[in-house]
C-alpha cells in the first residue's frame, strides 16, 4: 500500500479537538487495509513529524431508512496517533 493511500482525511471533531490541544493526539479516518505500522510510516513521512504512539478502531457503518427503504454505511478505520513529546502540531488542524 502506498502511503499517500494511507490517509483519508482529518477527524476535526469536538472529541478530537480536546485531545489535540490536551495530549498532541490528532485524529484521522485510514484505509481499512493499514495497520497501525502504516498509519505511522504515512503521518511522519508526510507532515514531518515524530510519532509516539499510533491506536486504531474499526468504526462499523449505521443503517439508515429512506422510508421503508434501507441501507447502510461502510466500515471504516479511526486512528489516533500521538507525536512525540517536543513534536509541533500539525499545521493542517491550525487553520480549523
Amino acid at each position: 500500500m502506498r502511503i499517500q493511500e494511507v490517509i483519508r482525511r482529518p477527524l476535526i471533531t469536538e472529541k478530537s479537538t480536546e485531545l489535540r490541544d490536551e495530549n498532541n493526539i490528532v485524529a484521522f479516518e485510514v484505509d481499512r487495509r493499514a495497520n497501525k505500522i502504516d498509519v505511522k510510516r504515512a503521518v511522519e513521512a508526510q507532515f514531518k513529524v515524530k510519532v509516539a504512539e499510533v491506536r486504531v478502531s474499526l468504526v462499523h457503518g449505521k443503517v439508515r431508512r429512506q422510508g421503508r427503504y434501507a441501507g447502510r454505511r461502510p466500515d471504516w478505520k479511526k486512528a489516533y496517533v500521538r507525536l512525540a513529546a517536543g513534536e509541533k502540531a500539525i499545521e493542517f488542524f491550525e487553520g480549523v
